[in-house]
């Protein structure tokens, strides 16, 4: 199986961020949340709702067939209402998610890797997320970059510092 090529998010992959969105809340076998469910939250909803407005970024990984199989992206969240991973006005958050049959192998290393490049070009100087410590996605974060800056009770909203 070739390498999944990546390409920028555009406004026509708002559905798949949606599919991707889910894939973050179904990260483990033990949880199996609808996409009815998921986006019917309002505090879930809002990493996709109106996709691509200014601000928002990010890479879609596609197979060999075209599919797109993942995505990274941020999104700003303004300090009146922000989102899990909010640490202030003016920095990004990321959602990251693979589908299930190509986790865990290297996609999400990839797209990490390349939304971090965008934010990079664009002018940010940090990103944030919010990750269960459960996760797998947690090592990830941290082999690349991310630190903890605020801790719960078993997850953490994590920064990379862009240099």
């Amino acid at each position: 199986m070739a390498s999944p090529r990546l390409r920028k998010a555009a406004r026509t992959d708002a559905r798949f961020l949606g599919d991707m969105l889910v894939e973050t809340y179904n990260w483990t076998p033990s949880r199996s949340i609808t996409r009815i469910d998921a986006l019917a939250d309002p505090a879930v909803a809002r990493y996709v709702e109106g996709w691509n407005r200014p601000g928002d970024a990010g890479t879609v990984a596609i197979d060999d067939a075209g599919s797109p199989i993942g995505a990274c992206w941020y999104r700003m969240f303004p300090e009146h209402a922000p989102g899990s991973g909010f640490i202030a006005p003016g920095v990004p958050e990321l959602t990251l998610g693979v589908a299930g049959v190509w986790r865990a192998q290297g996609i999400g290393r990839e797209l990490l890797r390349a939304v971090v490049a965008q934010a990079r070009r664009q002018g940010h100087s940090r990103l944030s997320l919010h990750v269960d410590r459960a996760n797998f996605a947690s090592k990830l974060y941290l082999a690349e970059g991310f630190v903890p800056v605020i801790r719960g009770d078993s997850s953490d909203v994590m920064v990379r510092i862009l240099r």
